[in-house]
């Protein structure tokens, strides 16, 4: 029985490919994708017919990729990261579930954008996080910012996709205009254009600055959360273990039990996790410049 695929292809290097996602894309009949994803894998491409096609023409690559299946052919529909991360999974099931089509489908995962642009920068996504695209050709502003505040108050670190285009320069900077209202301005920002690309730039900031950066479409804007800070050239935002135990030597701090509820001190008691705690947070405070000094 003939099968789609629905290939992650990574950041665009085959090193951060898959296996999987290789060999089924050598090992399909049809290849259809947005022609500089195609480009991408030209290096795994032999006997496969393709099936290219531009910007904004997502429906006829799904329809496309649909179609060829149910003509008996194994198709890999390919997408940078992960083909269901602002990619095409969504829309092709959309379009299953619409038409009420019986065909296989398989999804081939693939590092994300938002995973790719973390690595060259340290942990800034160490702990809870979310994506935000900016883009509002199919969701509307207002949905948008609405969720911009309400990771804003709940202090996630954000990565945006889609941060600007030649057409949408306003966006981002109503973005940085929210956050702003719950963090403070040298919140260290990363903002990592083309990742793991032969045009690969990445540049560190501050919240208050880093849109004067220039970047489009292929960038990744990485905020931080309120415990995020920069240290040399990277951006690390704790996962919380120095709550619990001593990051000098391991041991647990005193009220804390490994593999139990932090226990947080009442308010007003000075415990010596809670003067730990404050003394490693004021080691961490960033300097002037954001940076660890």
């Amino acid at each position: 029985m003939a099968k789609l695929y629905l290939v992650g292809l990574g950041p665009g290097s085959l090193d951060l490919m898959s296996v999987r996602a290789q060999t089924v894309i050598k090992s399909v009949d049809v290849v259809v994708g947005y022609g500089p994803y195609v480009k991408l894998i030209a290096s795994l491409l032999d006997t496969q017919t393709l099936v290219r096609s531009g910007m904004t023409q997502e429906w006829q690559r799904a329809d496309a990729a649909i179609q060829q299946v149910r003509e008996g052919k194994d198709v890999a529909l390919v997408c940078s990261g992960d083909a269901g991360m602002y990619a095409m999974a969504p829309l092709v099931f959309e379009l299953i579930a619409a038409k009420a089509i019986e065909i296989d489908v398989e999804t081939v995962p693939g590092i994300t954008a938002a995973n790719a642009c973390a690595s060259l920068v340290g942990a800034p996504l160490g702990h809870d996080s979310c994506t935000i695209s900016l883009s509002d050709l199919l969701t509307p502003w207002e949905v948008i910012t609405r969720r911009i505040e309400a990771a804003a108050m709940a202090d996630f670190a954000i990565t945006f996709y889609n941060p600007r285009s030649k057409k949408r320069q306003t966006q981002i900077i109503e973005a940085q205009r929210i956050l702003r209202k719950y963090r403070p301005a040298e919140t260290p920002v990363a903002v990592v254009n083309a990742a793991y690309r032969e045009e690969q730039r990445v540049e560190l900031s501050t919240l208050d600055q880093f849109t004067n950066l220039e970047f489009g479409m292929n960038a990744a804007v990485i905020v931080g959360n309120e415990s995020s800070y920069r240290f040399k050239d990277l951006i690390v935002t704790p996962r919380g273990y120095q709550n619990k135990y001593s990051l000098d030597d391991g041991a647990t701090r005193q009220g804390q039990t490994p593999g139990r509820t932090l226990q947080q001190p009442a308010q007003g008691d000075i415990t010596d996790s809670a003067v730990s705690a404050s003394a490693l947070s004021a080691s961490q405070a960033p300097a002037k410049n954001g940076e660890i000094v």
